[in-house]
């Protein structure tokens, strides 16, 4: 059997560059204060030996940990359905890469995962921590606040005042559904329905406000509560034909549930755009230019939006909030 190398160490590149192992130490933990010249002997001889700097040992140094947790709070059979997870999830991965900084996934099923999640923040296995897809009465905010990691929040958060420092990026969802609302209504529609997000989720409250704020004469039958999936969209679609059998028009609170709609009329013999125009929300591309027909829709940059919450967690950022615009994509379902 062939036995293994020894491991390069500190103490072996700093002979091989001839300086101090202390120098050498500042080097590679990127500390200030080495000369130039002295730098580069040091890079040089790093790669000739192919060093490898134990993290354990340098988490103790440096107190880092180069990883992040990305927490979402909802369970694993909603993440992995739902693309518009992957495409956050995706730009969080590009931007902590890119940094050399590695993503640690928590998901919670229930209530008992929250606390878990809090103790693993607590117990300093990361240098912060990304949060999506929180709920109104989520415990994980308080929970995360404890824990003491700097924390950056995907979403307007319920409870934030806007003045408290809280960080976070969210899109216009209520300028995106005005924008919805008001293309239906140009249309010649006269019975805009809304089927919302789940109601306990600050986008899906801002997409209803947007709503509202086009049509505040709609009755309460026009709006009925989905929860931001297919099957949702698709039992809120029959309950408003059922109760509004003239809806012309209806503007979903997601693309998923907007797909689950199309299902539905179809079924019933509606013609999409002829008899009922449709508008979701999102704009993924493998949802929206799959339905039959393509689905018209608000468009937000998801990628963008995880990409942003890395960079201001990585930066330190103290600002408050930052909200991406949204622009309407149109198709023809509407």
């Amino acid at each position: 059997m062939t036995e293994t190398a020894p491991r390069p160490t500190l103490e072996a590149v700093a002979a091989r560059a001839g300086v101090s192992r202390a120098t050498a130490s500042r080097v590679v933990n990127g500390g200030d204060g080495v000369r130039e010249p002295l730098v580069e002997r040091v890079r040089r001889a790093v790669e000739e030996l192919g060093y490898v700097p134990n993290q354990a040992a340098r988490s103790l140094v440096t107190r880092r940990h180069d990883a992040i947790a990305v927490v979402v709070a909802e369970p694993e059979t909603r993440v992995f359905a739902d693309p518009f997870f992957a495409l956050q999830l995706r730009g969080i991965s590009k931007e902590l890469t890119a940094h050399d900084n590695q993503l640690v996934l928590l998901l919670t099923e229930g209530r008992d995962d929250h606390a878990r999640v809090g103790r693993y923040l607590a117990g300093g296995h990361v240098d912060g921590a990304l949060v999506f897809s929180l709920h109104l009465d989520d415990p994980l905010p308080e929970l995360i606040q404890r824990a003491g990691v700097p924390t950056v929040f995907g979403g307007r958060p319920g409870w934030s005042d806007g003045t408290s420092g809280v960080v976070y990026v969210d899109s216009d969802n209520r300028g995106g559904a005005r924008e919805a609302v008001r293309h239906l209504v140009g249309l010649g529609r006269t019975r805009v329905a809304h089927i919302t997000g789940a109601l306990d989720q600050t986008s899906a409250v801002d997409r209803l406000d947007g709503f509202r704020d086009v049509l505040a004469d709609a009755g309460p039958r026009l709006v009925v509560e989905g929860d931001f999936t297919p099957a949702g969209g698709e039992r809120a679609m029959r309950e408003l034909l059922d109760r509004c059998p003239d809806v012309d028009a209806v503007f979903a609170a997601n693309d998923l549930t907007a797909a689950g709609a199309l299902r539905v009329l179809r079924e019933r013999g509606r013609r999409v755009p002829d008899d009922v125009a449709v508008i979701g929300f999102d704009d993924m591309l493998p949802v929206a230019e799959q339905t039959d027909p393509p689905l018209t829709t608000v468009r937000q940059d998801i990628e963008e939006m995880g990409r942003l919450m890395a960079r201001l967690l990585l930066r330190g950022s103290a600002s408050a909030g930052v909200v991406l615009p949204t622009t309407l994509v149109r198709r023809a379902s509407a």
